[in-house]
């Protein structure tokens, strides 16, 4: 019998449950302990150290941490619960306690685990190879939830790196690197109605209006600390999206990540949820609150690219493992990241598992995959000569189509009830499209078009929106051909771009009434909704990752009147059928007057096939008030000014209607006389025929 104790003076061998001594192991060489041992009882070792005796397990005393059956799986490309078979496992072993540690590194000369529980020693708890998939493993005893550890692997090439497992399910927090035994995930949940109603919630004709925040910036806590957990971020942040009228709250990346700079888009940790804001237990009780309080969570996830930390995916076992061994294929210019190999089975089937893991333990409801656009596209950000054609000579990237259709169809079969959304920036066809009719079968795109256009219409002084008309009006020309989400997310307010306030062009008055405009054609137009925080208050500075939002603002009437119009805007999106129901459906949406003249004005028609009257929606894009305008409407009889964003409680110059207008016939067609404020947008409901 051998043991490797360094620093050790003795190492004795004895019986596990007497206690008896069954042998005495000489030190043969430093560190090293051996001797013959007779019989076959099961045994402990009784190690001297300078500071005490330890009475322990021996390591290698036990059979295969993994059973085959696991392996299978694994073989397989089984992706659910993957990370609660490989990775840092505690678990019963022979009747002990302990934890069972695996790690894929198939092309590794040698990886030992190394942790606090060792010194950090890789001379330790060399690990066993298990051949036919690549895995090596151990099973360490008596160690316990909580424990930092790593893998140190020798590659193929020599090098000998230490990295933090790939499927860990806690880390420490940033700025160390190593990875946390975390017990599995035991939630009692209480969210059954909302899991139950939440296909409802989801279809196409639905009223979705997400709120897209970032964890550690919305809102800074009050004790000292730098970031929320969990828990204190419920408490604040549930109240008040919930208040405002939101259906969703869309986090930006809370997969761990090393730099926070990254807002979570490099992350490495892709089923741990970021130290930062508090343990796993605390994630999924943050999600059941929301559940409870009526209010869907969806994650921003990012399988396109992953940073190259030396304790991350680079070079895993001394080779390409994660990543693609060609710069051209494996190398992101534009964030300076490596590109997965999707084009490999174990690492198509780890991110898929990944997407599961967290639809399944923490009861995601959605996940927005970012960077959809770099993964179609293999000169995506390339010039000639920088990137490799497909196998048919084509730009089209077949592994990544491939690799997102299964993820699709894996989240439809196991998931029904959640969504997928797509960061999509291109004309790529059939990307909300079901994958067994050819498409890519992501639930929603955003609709990133329409951004572009309506925020370079906005960004114009109104004395040339007139000649500008095609970017409000172009959107509907395809607004059908997807299932959208329309959004004004967080890349349009940093970098140089500026807040949306201050991206109205005017004095103060003009910029808010721009705004409220804006916003009013966005929630009738047809597509779901996205609006980052801070732009519900008006923020004027660019979004900062590193400080709070300007919550005082809203104290002041145009700040506040805007926050006010946009929880009434999401409450009548949310009772008006026809601002929702046919958000997918061509029929539910029809001109009245497309800026005609130039004259900077739009009104259209939204209806529902399915309950709920009528809706008009009238749009001035310029400082001119329109008294008295004559519109063509399709029924006669009395049509309700339901909102108008010029009133008074906005911050607006309360220029109306008078509550509604009424149809009278001209020439068998009828027609109401509408005032229409400047910049401001107005809906009107049908409410029937005359009495």
């Amino acid at each position: 019998m051998r043991t490797f104790q360094p620093g050790a003076s003795a190492v004795e061998v004895i019986a596990r449950k007497s206690r008896r001594r069954l042998a005495s192991l000489p030190e043969t060489a430093p560190g090293l302990f051996e001797g013959e041992l007779k019989g076959s009882s099961p045994y402990l070792l009784r190690i001297v150290w300078p500071d005490g005796v330890q009475e322990t397990e021996d390591v290698y005393g036990f059979g295969p941490a993994l059973p085959d059956a696991v392996l299978d799986e694994v073989g397989r490309g089984e992706p659910l619960r993957l990370a609660e078979r490989l990775g840092a496992v505690p678990r019963k072993l022979e009747d002990i306690d302990g934890v069972a540690f695996s790690v894929w590194a198939p092309d590794a000369r040698r990886v030992s685990l190394i942790g606090d529980f060792n010194s950090w020693d890789g001379a330790r708890h060399p690990m066993r190879l298990r051949h036919t998939q690549g895995v090596w493993e151990i099973f360490v005893p008596r160690l316990r939830a909580g424990a930092r550890y790593k893998f140190e692997i020798e590659g193929a090439d020599g090098v000998v790196r230490r990295k933090a497992d790939p499927l860990a399910r806690a880390s420490e927090t940033p700025p160390a690197t190593a990875s946390i035994v975390a017990p599995l995930l035991d939630h009692a949940w209480s969210d059954a109605d909302w899991m139950a109603g939440r296909a409802g919630r989801h279809h196409a004709g639905a009223p979705i209006s997400i709120y897209e925040i970032h964890a550690g910036s919305w809102k800074r806590p009050w004790d000292g600390q730098t970031l929320h957990d969990w828990d204190a971020l419920a408490d604040h942040l549930i109240p008040y999206v919930t208040g405002l009228g939101f259906t969703h709250v869309q986090l930006m990346p809370i997969m761990e990540h090393p730099f926070g700079g990254s807002w979570g888009y490099q992350p490495l940790s892709q089923f741990a949820p970021s130290a930062r804001y508090g343990a796993p237990e605390a994630l999924a009780r943050f999600v059941d609150r929301c559940h409870q309080a009526g209010l869907g969570v969806i994650l921003d996830w990012v399988p396109a690219h992953f940073p190259s930390d030396a304790h991350g995916l680079e070079q895993f076992d001394g080779t390409a493992l994660y990543e693609h061994a060609d710069p051209r294929e494996g190398f992101h210019p534009d964030w300076n990241t490596l590109i997965y190999n999707l084009g490999r089975e174990e690492v198509a089937t780890f991110l898929i598992a990944s997407a599961l893991h967290w639809l399944d333990r923490f009861h995601i409801d959605g996940l927005r995959v970012d960077a959809v656009a770099s993964m179609l596209y293999r000169d995506y950000s390339r010039k000639a000569g920088e990137w490799t054609p497909n196998v048919h000579g084509g730009r089209e990237n077949l592994e990544s189509i491939a690799f997102l259709r299964r993820l699709n169809a894996e989240v439809a079969r196991r998931f029904p009830s959640a969504i997928t959304i797509a960061e999509e920036s291109t004309a790529w066809p059939g990307v909300t499209t079901p994958v067994d009719q050819g498409g890519l079968g992501f639930s929603y795109k955003w609709n990133m078009g329409w951004m572009n256009d309506t925020l370079r219409y906005m960004h114009r002084d109104p004395v040339h929106r007139g000649w500008h008309g095609g970017d409000l009006g172009f959107g509907l020309t395809y607004a059908f051909t997807e299932r959208f989400v329309l959004p004004l997310s967080h890349d349009e307010v940093v970098h140089g771009k500026g807040s949306l306030i201050s991206k109205m062009p005017g004095d103060r008055w003009r910029q808010f009434a721009n705004l409220r405009a804006l916003l009013a054609l966005m929630w009738a137009h047809p597509g779901k909704k996205l609006l980052f925080m801070g732009g519900e208050i008006g923020q004027w500075r660019e979004w900062n990752h590193d400080r709070e939002l300007d919550w005082a603002l809203a104290d002041e009437a145009d700040h506040g009147g805007l926050q006010r119009l946009v929880g009434d805007l999401n409450r009548v999106y949310r009772d008006e059928g026809a601002l929702h129901h046919t958000d997918a459906d061509p029929r539910g949406f029809s001109w009245i007057a497309e800026n005609h003249d130039r004259d900077g004005v739009f009104l259209f028609e939204r209806r529902s096939f399915h309950g709920g009257a009528p809706m008009i929606v009238a749009v001035n894009m310029t400082p001119e008030p329109r008294l008295g305008r004559s519109v063509l409407v399709p029924f006669a009889g009395r049509w309700t000014e339901i909102l108008n964003t010029d009133a008074a409680l906005y911050g607006g110059g309360d220029l109306g209607n008078q509550g509604g207008v009424d149809s009278r016939s001209i020439d068998g067609a009828e027609t109401i006389n509408l005032t229409l404020p400047p910049l401001a947008a107005v809906y009107l409901r049908y409410e029937g025929p005359h009495a």
